[in-house]
């Protein structure tokens, strides 16, 4: 397994940046729930060990990475909802939910290392994409680890109000058994209207009413 390293911050030091930031986003993909971000600023002095991509990681060793960051670490999260989501489209509510949590942090941040291939239009500092950031950047890393424990609890909630579409496991993604349960139990108002799969449930809704 290859494991981020700190040196993208470390050239942004090294240049005269006092602080960087890694900013993250999770939830694209799922039919339901928010997007999230979450940003991190590193301590030089107390990265904690065995940062890596989230989706590297066990839910327990995310749990346990995540106090550590939240203790050691100046972060914040930020989310767009189901209803900007559908509005804006969800690349622009992802870079909305980004800009929400970097506004979010305690100190300002010199750069803004963004995981991607796009820096969000709205982006207020300087900022530098990193394609495949979780895997290759250690404040990045940080932030997916935030930003995918927040979000699961998120829909670990949303799963005790709608319970049957198997959120709670699946954290709104396009799973077969929750393919299966919106065709049962219908759309709620935590579903994406504007995904295709939601649509076409909608669309056919209307007709059968109409």
């Amino acid at each position: 397994m290859s494991w981020p390293d700190y040196s993208f911050e470390e050239a942004a030091l090294r240049s005269g940046a006092r602080f960087v930031a890694g900013v993250d986003e999770v939830g694209r993909g799922p039919l339901a729930g928010p997007v999230t971000a979450a940003a991190v600023i590193l301590d030089a002095a107390c990265i904690p060990d065995g940062l890596n991509d989230s989706k590297k990681l066990s839910a327990k060793r995310r749990e346990t990475l995540a106090e550590m960051i939240m203790a050691r670490c100046d972060w914040a999260v930020g989310h767009a909802s189901v209803e900007e989501i559908d509005r804006l489209n969800i690349l622009r509510a992802s870079h909305l939910a980004m800009c929400r949590a970097i506004a979010g942090l305690r100190q300002r941040p010199c750069l803004v290392l963004v995981d991607g291939n796009m820096l969000p239009r709205e982006l207020d500092l300087p900022g530098q994409a990193v394609v495949g950031g979780d895997a290759r950047c250690l404040s990045i890393a940080a932030a997916s680890i935030l930003a995918k424990l927040l979000r699961d609890r998120i829909m670990v909630d949303l799963a005790q109000q709608h319970p049957g579409y198997g959120w709670e496991v699946n954290a709104g993604y396009p799973t077969p058994a929750h393919r299966r349960a919106l065709l049962d139990l219908g759309v709620t108002p935590y579903h994406r209207r504007s995904f295709a799969p939601v649509y076409k449930i909608l669309c056919k809704e209307e007709t059968t009413s109409s």
